[in-house]
């Protein structure tokens, strides 16, 4: 080959690189296959820790002690890593948020399932007439002029007890019914400390304490079982021709992005910023931090927003470390809208770092619950800090879903939309 000739075929070679190696537009339905597979899999790590759970629940029945109760403690907390990164699946997906209140309702009136301290809790409620009702410590209990016999603790007695009334507070199942039970009352208001329950909560004979200790061990043992089998339900609802994966698609591949595009937002905005940190925040009130029994809140908020990163990069790493990937809404926005796709990008950094330095603070210095405490400046501006950064990754998505013609209502929140609204203690 000529000199000429070769230069013209480098020259041509170099002006084709680019096109050669850039990335196609990924096709809808390949990100809402991702999407369902990061879902898959994200479903699958929370139930293999239920049932790790479970296994350290038995343990703590068969021989209550303080390793058994510590080491149920342990996984419990480990198990909600993969559980809270689901909550991106929230609000854009019915079959999800329909079962959501049955394994994560909160906040909840404890003194529904067990003894409370009545100094501090108080003993009645005009809004909720079984506020110390005590499930463990009855044989049945009246509501609204029926008689409901629980002399025997099983999954439809809860059940039925769950949200009895209407009241959202009557929690009766879940990952916080559990809490409690490991944990009890956290009694130190804005103070250090968590819940306290003691081991010999669930030792029979002599040094049991707390009384019905078999019936204790009997609920505890009963809504773990109930949180592994609705797990699994949502693991099977994923699965490849699972109800909620054929959800997704059924209504055609815009309406599955906007499905997507509103559980960001809707967890962005009304649910997280608003419900969960700027009501808290408001109140200075500690019970309004979502695991407020084992102060684990500041690990909850910060995996939310994991999670949130996981479905808009189309990347999820399993908790044995493997990676789940796939194209992705990053993907597709950066071709449409590459500014909007740096300025997302930018948005979810920014909001996993502010809440870094509320996972820090609360692993060093305070915990959650003491930041929200009137007076405390230092950590009530943290929490401030990640609900504005928040509240600017919602604007952000909004902008991605105008360019790309999609339209959604996201969840709401009085803490945020009519401050005047919220109900003080």
């Amino acid at each position: 080959m000529s000199t000429r000739r070769a230069l013209l075929a480098l020259a041509m070679a170099s002006v084709a690189a680019p096109a050669a190696h850039a990335q196609a537009l990924p096709a809808k339905r390949a990100i809402l296959a991702t999407y369902a597979d990061i879902a898959a899999a994200m479903y699958a790590d929370a139930l293999a820790g239920a049932r790790a759970l479970q296994q350290a629940v038995a343990r703590l029945v068969e021989a209550p002690s303080e390793q058994t109760l510590a080491a149920a403690r342990r996984a419990w907390i480990a198990a909600r890593v993969p559980y809270q990164q689901t909550e991106a699946y929230r609000f854009g997906n019915p079959i999800v948020d329909a079962w959501e209140g049955r394994v994560n309702g909160w906040p909840l009136d404890e003194g529904l399932i067990d003894y409370v301290d009545t100094e501090r809790y108080g003993d009645t409620s005009d809004e909720n007439p079984l506020f110390t009702a005590n499930i463990i410590a009855s044989r049945e209990i009246s509501h609204a002029g029926e008689t409901i016999d629980i002399t025997t603790i099983t999954p439809e007695v809860l059940t039925r007890l769950h949200e009895v009334g209407g009241v959202e507070a009557n929690v009766t199942i879940g990952w916080h019914a559990i809490e409690f039970l490991l944990w009890g009352q956290d009694l130190n208001g804005t103070g250090p400390g968590a819940g306290n329950r003691p081991y010999t909560d669930y030792l029979r004979g002599e040094g049991g304490t707390g009384g019905n200790q078999d019936r204790r061990a009997a609920y505890l043992t009963t809504v773990i079982a109930m949180l592994v089998a609705e797990l699994e339900a949502m693991v099977a609802n994923w699965a490849p021709n699972g109800a909620a994966r054929r959800a997704l698609t059924a209504r055609g591949p815009d309406a599955g992005l906007t499905a997507m595009f509103t559980g960001l937002g809707s967890l962005s905005y009304g649910e997280l910023a608003g419900e969960r940190m700027k009501l808290g925040l408001m109140l200075h009130d500690p019970e309004e931090e979502h695991d407020c029994f084992s102060d684990n809140t500041h690990n909850s908020h910060f995996n939310d927003v994991v999670g949130m990163r996981a479905v808009y990069l189309g990347e999820y790493r399993r908790t044995d470390g493997s990676i789940v990937r796939g194209p992705s809404l990053s993907d597709f926005v950066r071709h449409v809208v590459p500014a909007l796709d740096r300025e997302m990008r930018a948005r979810l950094d920014a909001t996993l770092a502010a809440m870094q330095a509320i996972k820090t603070r609360a692993e060093t210095v305070e915990a959650y619950d003491q930041m929200l405490g009137e007076g405390n400046a230092e950590g009530s501006a943290l929490v401030q800090a990640a609900i504005d950064r928040l509240l600017e990754q919602t604007r952000t998505i909004e902008r991605v879903m105008a360019a790309l013609r999609l339209s959604a209502s996201f969840e709401r929140s009085d803490s945020l939309d009519n401050p005047a609204a919220v109900r003080r203690p």
